[in-house]
């Protein structure tokens, strides 16, 4: 399915956008957010879209067409910054300031702004639901009544850039849109079940592409990786999905920056095959003219993937042309946590883990690695107590790179509420550290 024009959609310094008035809606096309993604506490957007104003709400459109934020726009409006955005896997999320629910710190929790309410079971902490709000919830058949307006406009006299956008709206129905996502699902063999903490960074807009599958190991806490046996994808099915992938995000690919290398244990499939589907998606996707700058690769790796691979890979990802963040799944340093949670690893080889990421993080200025620990009221007292001193005893030379990820136990008891061992971790920690919340694509 291709879901765009086949024209190139990477603009020039010349480009300009185009505007007009169509009855009651103020149209304008492909207009240009930031080419960075940056951190701001105000409504931002990214790459080139296209926008649809009432005089209620803000609609806002990939390249292909695509419903992809809503913002309301009257005094009903929880608050002006929050929106609704859509997924490449058609979900849907509200991302909150925190006023509703008089929360304040949400950046000093998640390193962001804004607190991605979604719509699937995950490991949030807290219990509040938007879309219980009248006024949120309106925002779906408000653009049930916006498409089916523009399915019956008239465009007599509208210039021809207007009318070209309109008619990839009016082909962009539910049914279309939940279409494309099975679509990519099929393409790289299933949903992502939960991306890198990291990718917070690009909003986690990312590329998914598989180079393997399943898991080393199967722990009693995680709800997100498959049963099955580690193996890694054949050179062959990795091409095929970067050439499909091609098509399947059409000229939207030009709003593109990140590469995902799934699925949960990545840096386990050696350095052969993560170079090679590293470099030739780069070269698919022409990140190198991307709308959006600083190329960005992400991936996953566990305890032994992490302490296997030799310095050899890491001089390759160094010499990518990407910004590469890898994600390790320590858990804990205590032996009877790692134990409760059948995870089959010693405490010497968590501690050497840790130590050869700040290793990592120190040599090469394009690699980043990050970890993740649980978190949860109900955990030993000695997971915590453990884990103070180990980031508290982080040596100064460790460039504070390669941020703590503290992710809460999906049966965390106390909903509502932080769990006070996040403070006393964060504020012992001598590396940023931050709640992980678990997203899917």
């Amino acid at each position: 399915m291709n879901h765009g024009k086949p024209t190139d959609a990477r603009k020039s310094p010349e480009h300009k956008t185009i505007s007009c008035r169509l009855n009651d809606l103020a149209i304008t096309v492909e207009k240009q957010g930031s080419l960075h993604f940056t951190k701001a506490s105000f409504p931002m957007r990214f790459g080139y879209y296209s926008e649809i104003r009432t005089s209620e709400y803000e609609f806002h459109f990939n390249l292909n067409g695509d419903i992809k934020f809503i913002r309301g726009l009257n005094i009903n409006w929880p608050h002006p910054s929050e929106s609704l955005k859509r997924t490449d896997g058609n979900d849907w999320g509200y991302y909150t300031v925190g006023a509703v629910i008089n929360r304040k710190g949400i950046i000093d929790w998640f390193g962001e702004y804004y607190l991605p309410c979604l719509t699937y079971p995950s490991n949030a902490l807290w219990d509040y639901n938007p879309y219980t709000d009248a006024h949120i919830s309106h925002v779906f058949s408000a653009w049930s009544q916006l498409y089916a307006k523009l399915y019956d406009i008239q465009c007599n006299g509208v210039p021809s850039g207007i009318k070209d956008f309109l008619s990839l709206v009016v082909h962009k129905d539910e049914n279309t849109l939940f279409a494309q996502s099975e679509e990519l699902h099929a393409i790289i063999g299933g949903r992502v079940s939960v991306l890198p903490p990291d990718t917070r960074h690009v909003d986690y807009e990312v590329i998914p592409l598989n180079i393997a599958d399943g898991c080393l190991y199967h722990c009693k806490f995680c709800c997100v990786k498959s049963r099955q046996s580690y193996q890694p994808r054949s050179r062959d099915n990795i091409l095929l999905q970067i050439e499909r992938l091609k098509t399947f995000y059409g000229r939207n690919l030009a709003n593109y920056n990140a590469l995902f290398l799934g699925n949960h244990d990545a840096l386990g499939a050696g350095d052969e095959l993560i170079c090679m589907a590293a470099s030739e998606a780069y070269r698919v996707f022409a990140f190198e003219d991307s709308n959006m700058k600083k190329p960005m690769l992400f991936l996953f790796g566990s305890v032994g993937s992490l302490l296997k691979s030799g310095n050899g890979l890491f001089e390759k990802l160094n010499s990518l042309p990407f910004y590469t963040m890898i994600n390790i799944g320590l858990e804990s340093v205590d032996e009877k946590t790692l134990a409760s949670i059948n995870k089959p690893l010693k405490i010497s080889m968590i501690q050497e883990a840790f130590k050869k990421m700040l290793e990592i993080n120190r040599n090469y200025a394009n690699i980043e690695v990050t970890a993740n620990f649980l978190l949860g009221e109900q955990l030993l007292p000695d997971h915590t107590l453990s884990l103070i001193e180990l980031l508290r005893d982080v040596p100064d030379s460790s460039d504070k790179k390669g941020a703590i990820y503290l992710s809460p136990l999906m049966d965390n008891q106390k909903r509502g509420e932080l769990p006070e061992s996040f403070f006393e971790i964060k504020k012992m920690s001598r590396l940023p550290a931050y709640i992980y919340l678990i997203q899917r694509l």
